[in-house]
């Protein structure tokens, strides 16, 4: 199979779908690959690193896209990388379909089989290859909150370790999933006030053996998320429903009360954010405020540390793009239910239930698409 890696045109999105290791694992297996000049570029991986390990190197997505029987990507295609896919091709990357319309009508129309990171499942009904990108977002969250919660960024001035005589900053984080513990682990190796909010008392009870007395754990009601609101300086959305668009567990009117120059962290901005005020930002324009809130919703919050976020990815998903290159994307999935609940669209359908209910379409089971 001839697998192509275009360059990531994101704002600010230096991520690449495979390393150079990862294109020497794919050759080794006796399939081609075709990468964009400069793909890997930003992080430290030179075409010459990629044309040492076999790759070809293309000059243009253009070529990339028209060549390969599979694309592997990081973020969503952007809409003239959609026009580009062809029927029958495999895209392999990360989606978030369900707070994406347009997106999602853009791959229908394609004829592409689109396979989506965040949806693939494993034995322990975890989800592999959104894990390390949830555990790089939510250390992120809390270097973005710190940062945001300086003066000269538009914040309270409060410092989250504190100092010997004065209080530590207090950080409140909605969501007990990877995101969430990862948040939480990094505002307490601060020295801040952490709570960590959630509906699976098992999942409290589990962080609380963890963490004991350093973390509180609080059942997530919204009487519970409006008593955090009042207390917090940085407030940390982690809510994830796999493959459908988020809660909104923060209102508007909610915000009042806050304290003016508190921060807003979404991390769920992927999927459509999980506070009522939240719309997707970019590294280039991080922040905006509404009513003295500060929120941060960069869409792809992983990106700022790029090189980080690219091994651990692709360690993760290399598994299984040598999967669909060795079987074949039909075999691939009906040999393995895992990644088979990874396939989004197939061939102009929606074979995901969530992504279906949320947009509107008719949802057809993955197998039904596969075997059609």
């Amino acid at each position: 199979m001839l697998i192509g890696v275009p360059k990531e045109i994101k704002n600010h999105e230096y991520r690449v779908g495979l390393t150079p290791a990862g294109v020497k694992e794919l050759i080794r297996n006796g399939h081609k690959v075709l990468v964009q000049t400069l793909a890997g570029g930003g992080i430290g991986f030179p075409d010459d690193q990629y044309r040492a390990a076999g790759a070809e190197i293309a000059s243009d997505a253009a070529s990339v896209f028209a060549k390969a029987e599979m694309i592997i990507k990081v973020k969503e295609p952007q809409p003239e990388e959609c026009k580009m896919l062809r029927p029958g091709q495999i895209l392999f990357t990360y989606l978030h379909l369900a707070p994406d319309p347009e997106q999602t009508r853009g791959l229908i129309d394609s004829g592409a089989i689109a396979i989506a990171y965040e949806t693939v499942t494993d034995a322990r009904g975890g989800l592999p290859l959104l894990a390390p990108m949830s555990e790089v977002a939510g250390r992120m969250a809390i270097q973005a909150a710190a940062h945001c919660l300086e003066k000269a960024q538009g914040g309270s001035g409060v410092l989250l370790g504190g100092v010997p005589g004065v209080a530590p900053g207090k950080v409140s984080v909605i969501g007990g999933g990877v995101v969430g513990i990862n948040a939480a682990r990094m505002a307490m190796g601060l020295g801040a006030e952490v709570s960590i909010l959630d509906r699976s008392l098992p999942r409290l009870k589990e962080l609380d053996m963890i963490f004991g007395g350093r973390l509180k754990t609080l059942y997530s009601t919204e009487d519970a998320i409006e008593n955090e609101l009042a207390g917090a300086d940085a407030v940390i959305g982690a809510v994830l429903v796999p493959g459908a668009a988020a809660p909104k567990l923060v209102r508007r009117e909610q915000l009042k009360l806050m304290k003016p120059g508190s921060v807003l962290v979404d991390v769920a901005i992927d999927q459509g954010g999980c506070f009522e005020t939240s719309r997707a930002t970019t590294h280039q324009n991080p922040t905006y405020g509404v009513d003295g809130i500060t929120h941060y919703c960069v869409a792809n919050m992983p990106g700022g540390v790029a090189r980080t976020s690219t091994l651990a990815l692709t360690n993760a998903t290399l598994p299984f793009a040598l999967a669909l290159a060795n079987r074949g994307w039909k075999q691939a999935l009906l040999d393995d239910v895992h990644l088979r609940n990874g396939l989004n669209i197939c061939r102009g359908n929606v074979t995901y239930e969530a992504v279906a209910h949320d947009l509107g379409y008719d949802y057809v089971p993955a197998l039904t698409a596969i075997e059609a």
